[in-house]
Protein backbone atom coordinates (compact mmCIF):
# COMPACT_ATOMS: atom_id res chain seq x y z
CA UNK A 1 0.00 0.00 0.00
CA UNK A 2 1.09 3.30 -1.21
CA UNK A 3 2.23 5.49 1.90
CA UNK A 4 0.91 8.69 3.38
CA UNK A 5 2.89 11.73 2.95
CA UNK A 6 3.55 13.89 6.17
CA UNK A 7 4.62 17.14 6.45
CA UNK A 8 6.33 17.81 10.01
CA UNK A 9 7.28 20.90 11.23
CA UNK A 10 8.73 20.61 14.80
CA UNK A 11 10.97 22.30 17.49
CA UNK A 12 10.97 24.24 20.39
CA UNK A 13 8.41 26.44 22.34
CA UNK A 14 8.32 30.33 20.42
CA UNK A 15 10.17 28.76 17.48
CA UNK A 16 7.80 30.18 14.90
CA UNK A 17 6.29 26.89 14.18
CA UNK A 18 2.68 27.96 13.70
CA UNK A 19 3.39 31.05 11.65
CA UNK A 20 5.33 28.79 9.46
CA UNK A 21 3.30 25.82 8.92
CA UNK A 22 0.33 28.38 8.26
CA UNK A 23 2.33 29.65 5.57
CA UNK A 24 2.88 26.49 4.23
CA UNK A 25 -0.22 25.15 4.37
CA UNK A 26 -1.73 28.11 2.43
CA UNK A 27 0.79 27.06 -0.65
CA UNK A 28 0.35 23.40 -0.32
CA UNK A 29 -3.50 22.68 0.22
CA UNK A 30 -2.24 21.94 3.66
CA UNK A 31 -4.16 21.30 7.25
CA UNK A 32 -2.83 21.14 10.34
CA UNK A 33 -2.86 18.17 13.14
CA UNK A 34 -1.78 19.84 16.56
CA UNK A 35 1.33 17.48 18.11
CA UNK A 36 1.48 19.44 21.29
CA UNK A 37 0.75 18.06 24.62
CA UNK A 38 -1.02 20.78 26.36
CA UNK A 39 -2.91 22.38 23.44
CA UNK A 40 -5.23 19.49 23.51
CA UNK A 41 -6.96 20.62 26.64
CA UNK A 42 -10.32 22.31 26.76
CA UNK A 43 -9.54 26.30 27.49
CA UNK A 44 -6.33 27.96 28.72
CA UNK A 45 -5.84 29.93 25.49
CA UNK A 46 -3.10 31.63 26.81
CA UNK A 47 -0.56 29.65 29.10
CA UNK A 48 -0.81 26.70 26.07
CA UNK A 49 -0.16 29.03 23.37
CA UNK A 50 -2.71 28.04 21.18
CA UNK A 51 -3.11 29.12 17.46
CA UNK A 52 -5.79 32.19 17.30
CA UNK A 53 -7.85 32.50 14.75
CA UNK A 54 -6.52 34.92 13.08
CA UNK A 55 -2.59 33.29 13.30
CA UNK A 56 -4.85 29.97 11.52
CA UNK A 57 -5.63 32.68 8.93
CA UNK A 58 -8.49 29.80 7.80
CA UNK A 59 -6.15 26.66 8.10
CA UNK A 60 -7.88 23.49 9.61
CA UNK A 61 -6.31 22.78 12.73
CA UNK A 62 -6.81 19.65 13.83
CA UNK A 63 -6.92 18.25 17.87
CA UNK A 64 -6.61 21.63 19.67
CA UNK A 65 -8.71 22.26 22.47
CA UNK A 66 -11.19 18.91 23.14
CA UNK A 67 -9.37 17.16 25.99
CA UNK A 68 -10.93 17.85 29.69
CA UNK A 69 -8.49 19.54 32.10
CA UNK A 70 -9.42 16.80 34.41
CA UNK A 71 -9.12 13.59 31.73
CA UNK A 72 -5.94 11.69 30.90
CA UNK A 73 -4.40 11.65 27.79
CA UNK A 74 -1.78 9.21 26.46
CA UNK A 75 0.80 8.84 23.36
CA UNK A 76 -1.66 5.70 22.36
CA UNK A 77 -4.40 8.54 22.58
CA UNK A 78 -2.52 10.43 20.41
CA UNK A 79 -1.95 7.87 17.87
CA UNK A 80 -5.13 7.02 17.50
CA UNK A 81 -6.73 10.05 16.81
CA UNK A 82 -3.92 11.67 14.82
CA UNK A 83 -4.00 8.81 12.47
CA UNK A 84 -7.74 9.54 12.03
CA UNK A 85 -6.68 13.45 11.10
CA UNK A 86 -4.06 12.05 8.79
CA UNK A 87 -5.77 9.74 7.01
CA UNK A 88 -8.75 12.20 6.52
CA UNK A 89 -7.28 15.10 4.96
CA UNK A 90 -5.18 12.55 2.89
CA UNK A 91 -8.43 11.36 1.43
CA UNK A 92 -9.46 15.06 0.86
CA UNK A 93 -6.67 15.34 -1.01
CA UNK A 94 -4.77 17.60 1.00
CA UNK A 95 -1.69 17.60 2.62
CA UNK A 96 -1.35 16.37 7.01
CA UNK A 97 0.67 18.99 8.64
CA UNK A 98 2.03 17.63 12.22
CA UNK A 99 2.84 20.65 13.77
CA UNK A 100 4.06 20.79 17.38
CA UNK A 101 6.91 20.39 20.20
CA UNK A 102 5.65 17.49 21.97
CA UNK A 103 8.41 14.74 19.92
CA UNK A 104 6.57 11.86 21.57
CA UNK A 105 3.32 12.18 20.01
CA UNK A 106 4.93 12.37 16.37
CA UNK A 107 7.32 10.19 16.61
CA UNK A 108 5.21 7.64 18.28
CA UNK A 109 2.47 8.35 14.91
CA UNK A 110 5.18 8.26 12.03
CA UNK A 111 7.57 5.46 13.46
CA UNK A 112 4.37 2.78 14.34
CA UNK A 113 6.54 2.35 17.64
CA UNK A 114 4.93 -0.63 19.61
CA UNK A 115 6.83 -1.80 22.15
CA UNK A 116 6.42 -4.31 25.47
CA UNK A 117 8.20 -2.73 28.84
CA UNK A 118 9.49 -5.03 31.19
CA UNK A 119 6.61 -5.59 33.94
CA UNK A 120 7.50 -6.00 37.54
CA UNK A 121 4.49 -6.38 39.28
CA UNK A 122 5.78 -5.18 42.31
CA UNK A 123 6.97 -2.11 41.57
CA UNK A 124 4.51 -1.14 39.97
CA UNK A 125 2.16 -1.72 43.45
CA UNK A 126 4.77 -0.06 45.47
CA UNK A 127 4.23 2.38 42.33
CA UNK A 128 0.64 3.02 42.44
CA UNK A 129 0.03 2.78 46.86
CA UNK A 130 2.68 5.56 46.69
CA UNK A 131 0.12 7.87 44.20
CA UNK A 132 -2.88 6.48 46.89
CA UNK A 133 -0.77 7.76 49.38
CA UNK A 134 1.18 10.58 48.82
CA UNK A 135 -0.83 11.85 46.09
CA UNK A 136 -0.47 12.36 41.84
CA UNK A 137 2.09 15.19 42.04
CA UNK A 138 4.28 13.76 44.51
CA UNK A 139 4.61 10.95 42.23
CA UNK A 140 4.54 12.78 38.74
CA UNK A 141 7.70 14.79 40.72
CA UNK A 142 9.20 11.21 41.32
CA UNK A 143 9.43 10.76 37.68
CA UNK A 144 10.31 14.31 36.80
CA UNK A 145 13.55 13.34 38.88
CA UNK A 146 14.49 10.27 36.78
CA UNK A 147 12.81 11.71 33.46
CA UNK A 148 12.47 15.14 32.77
CA UNK A 149 11.65 14.18 29.31
CA UNK A 150 8.59 11.86 30.08
CA UNK A 151 7.48 14.11 33.23
CA UNK A 152 7.23 17.14 30.40
CA UNK A 153 5.01 14.42 27.76
CA UNK A 154 2.87 13.01 30.85
CA UNK A 155 -0.82 14.63 32.76
CA UNK A 156 0.51 13.96 36.03
CA UNK A 157 -3.72 12.85 36.20
CA UNK A 158 -2.64 10.06 34.05
CA UNK A 159 -1.62 8.01 36.60
CA UNK A 160 -1.46 4.79 34.67
CA UNK A 161 1.40 6.79 32.31
CA UNK A 162 3.16 8.33 35.03
CA UNK A 163 3.40 4.64 36.61
CA UNK A 164 4.49 3.07 33.67
CA UNK A 165 7.47 4.75 33.09
CA UNK A 166 8.55 5.14 36.80
CA UNK A 167 8.86 1.28 36.32
CA UNK A 168 10.16 1.19 33.07
CA UNK A 169 13.22 3.22 34.74
CA UNK A 170 13.14 1.36 38.01
CA UNK A 171 13.01 -2.37 36.07
CA UNK A 172 15.08 -1.60 33.05
CA UNK A 173 17.39 1.70 34.51
CA UNK A 174 16.77 3.64 31.19
CA UNK A 175 13.95 6.20 30.47
CA UNK A 176 10.97 6.26 28.52
CA UNK A 177 13.10 7.92 25.60
CA UNK A 178 15.58 5.50 25.55
CA UNK A 179 13.40 2.67 25.57
CA UNK A 180 11.34 3.78 22.70
CA UNK A 181 14.99 3.96 21.24
CA UNK A 182 15.40 0.35 21.71
CA UNK A 183 12.18 -1.10 20.80
CA UNK A 184 11.19 -2.38 17.84
CA UNK A 185 9.24 -0.38 14.93
CA UNK A 186 6.26 -1.71 12.64
CA UNK A 187 6.57 -0.97 9.16
CA UNK A 188 4.91 2.50 9.19
CA UNK A 189 2.17 3.10 7.12
CA UNK A 190 3.59 6.94 7.07
CA UNK A 191 6.67 8.69 4.85
CA UNK A 192 7.28 12.15 6.34
CA UNK A 193 9.36 15.50 5.67
CA UNK A 194 10.38 15.71 9.11
CA UNK A 195 11.42 19.71 9.20
CA UNK A 196 12.71 21.07 12.77
CA UNK A 197 13.42 24.67 13.85
CA UNK A 198 16.46 25.08 15.98
CA UNK A 199 18.90 27.87 16.75
CA UNK A 200 22.86 28.22 16.53
CA UNK A 201 22.30 30.49 19.03
CA UNK A 202 20.62 29.42 22.10
CA UNK A 203 20.37 33.04 23.75
CA UNK A 204 18.33 34.29 20.76
CA UNK A 205 15.81 31.35 21.52
CA UNK A 206 15.41 32.43 25.02
CA UNK A 207 14.76 35.89 23.87
CA UNK A 208 12.04 34.71 22.27
CA UNK A 209 10.65 33.15 24.87
CA UNK A 210 10.93 35.75 27.03
CA UNK A 211 9.02 38.15 24.73
CA UNK A 212 6.50 35.74 24.50
CA UNK A 213 5.86 35.13 28.17
CA UNK A 214 5.71 39.27 28.38
CA UNK A 215 3.13 39.57 25.82
CA UNK A 216 1.15 36.42 27.39
CA UNK A 217 0.58 38.22 30.30
CA UNK A 218 0.07 41.40 28.69
CA UNK A 219 -2.62 38.89 27.41
CA UNK A 220 -4.29 38.12 30.76
CA UNK A 221 -1.95 34.89 31.57
CA UNK A 222 -2.45 35.52 35.28
CA UNK A 223 -6.05 35.96 35.51
CA UNK A 224 -6.69 33.01 33.12
CA UNK A 225 -4.51 30.65 35.71
CA UNK A 226 -6.39 32.44 38.55
CA UNK A 227 -9.35 31.24 37.25
CA UNK A 228 -7.95 27.54 35.73
CA UNK A 229 -6.98 27.32 39.51
CA UNK A 230 -10.61 27.91 41.00
CA UNK A 231 -12.43 26.11 38.72
CA UNK A 232 -9.63 22.76 38.27
CA UNK A 233 -7.37 22.88 41.31
CA UNK A 234 -3.86 22.90 41.23
CA UNK A 235 -3.62 19.53 39.83
CA UNK A 236 -4.74 20.39 36.27
CA UNK A 237 -2.55 22.90 36.74
CA UNK A 238 0.67 21.37 37.48
CA UNK A 239 1.04 19.73 33.74
CA UNK A 240 0.78 23.08 31.49
CA UNK A 241 3.56 24.66 33.21
CA UNK A 242 1.71 27.34 35.74
CA UNK A 243 2.70 25.55 38.98
CA UNK A 244 4.53 28.61 38.90
CA UNK A 245 1.83 30.95 39.95
CA UNK A 246 0.77 28.90 43.11
CA UNK A 247 3.22 30.25 45.12
CA UNK A 248 2.55 33.95 44.02
CA UNK A 249 -1.26 33.00 45.02
CA UNK A 250 -0.81 32.29 48.36
CA UNK A 251 1.54 35.45 48.83
CA UNK A 252 4.34 33.55 48.84
CA UNK A 253 6.40 35.49 46.30
CA UNK A 254 5.71 38.52 44.00
CA UNK A 255 4.48 38.72 40.78
CA UNK A 256 7.41 40.00 39.05
CA UNK A 257 9.46 36.68 40.73
CA UNK A 258 6.52 34.55 39.12
CA UNK A 259 7.10 35.62 35.38
CA UNK A 260 11.02 34.97 36.11
CA UNK A 261 10.07 31.68 37.01
CA UNK A 262 7.35 31.05 34.08
CA UNK A 263 10.23 32.23 31.93
CA UNK A 264 13.05 30.13 33.90
CA UNK A 265 10.81 26.99 33.41
CA UNK A 266 9.96 27.33 29.84
CA UNK A 267 13.51 27.65 29.00
CA UNK A 268 14.13 24.70 30.79
CA UNK A 269 10.77 22.94 28.32
CA UNK A 270 12.94 24.28 25.44
CA UNK A 271 16.15 22.58 26.02
CA UNK A 272 14.37 19.39 27.00
CA UNK A 273 12.57 19.54 23.90
CA UNK A 274 15.82 20.44 21.85
CA UNK A 275 17.14 17.36 23.28
CA UNK A 276 14.32 14.93 22.31
CA UNK A 277 14.10 16.27 18.73
CA UNK A 278 18.29 16.27 18.61
CA UNK A 279 18.30 12.93 19.00
CA UNK A 280 16.04 11.97 15.78
CA UNK A 281 18.28 10.80 12.73
CA UNK A 282 14.71 12.01 10.39
CA UNK A 283 14.79 15.52 11.36
CA UNK A 284 15.83 17.86 8.92
CA UNK A 285 17.09 21.19 10.90
CA UNK A 286 16.27 24.71 9.63
CA UNK A 287 18.31 27.15 11.87
CA UNK A 288 16.02 29.85 12.30
CA UNK A 289 19.29 32.33 12.98
CA UNK A 290 21.21 31.31 9.53
CA UNK A 291 18.27 33.18 7.85
CA UNK A 292 18.19 37.10 6.95
CA UNK A 293 14.21 37.29 7.54
CA UNK A 294 10.99 34.74 7.53
CA UNK A 295 10.87 34.81 3.56
CA UNK A 296 13.85 33.12 3.50
CA UNK A 297 13.24 30.34 6.34
CA UNK A 298 9.72 29.76 4.35
CA UNK A 299 11.40 29.61 0.78
CA UNK A 300 13.71 27.18 2.29
CA UNK A 301 11.31 25.06 4.21
CA UNK A 302 8.83 25.05 0.64
CA UNK A 303 11.63 24.08 -1.21
CA UNK A 304 12.18 20.94 0.99
CA UNK A 305 8.51 19.67 1.01
CA UNK A 306 8.01 20.18 -2.86
CA UNK A 307 11.50 18.21 -3.00
CA UNK A 308 10.09 15.84 -0.57
CA UNK A 309 6.26 15.61 -2.54
CA UNK A 310 8.16 14.95 -5.89
CA UNK A 311 10.35 11.57 -4.67
CA UNK A 312 13.60 13.27 -3.62
CA UNK A 313 15.37 13.44 -0.31
CA UNK A 314 16.35 16.88 1.55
Amino acid sequence: MEKIPVAVIAGPTASGKTKLAVKLCKELNGEVVSADSMQIYKGMRIATAKPTAEEMNGVPHHLLNFQPLDKSFSAADYVELAGAAVKNICAEGRLPFLVGGTGLYIDSLLNGLTYEPNVDLAVRKELQQFAQEQGVLALHRRLEAVDPQAAAEIHPNNVKRVVRALEMYQVTGRTMAENHALSHAVDSPYTACYLCLGFHDRDKLYRRIDARVDSMMDAGLEDEVRTAFRQCGPTALQAIGCKEFLPYFSGECTLEETVDAVKRATRHYAKRQLTWFRRNRQAHWLWVDDYPDEKALYQDALRSIQSFLKGSRI
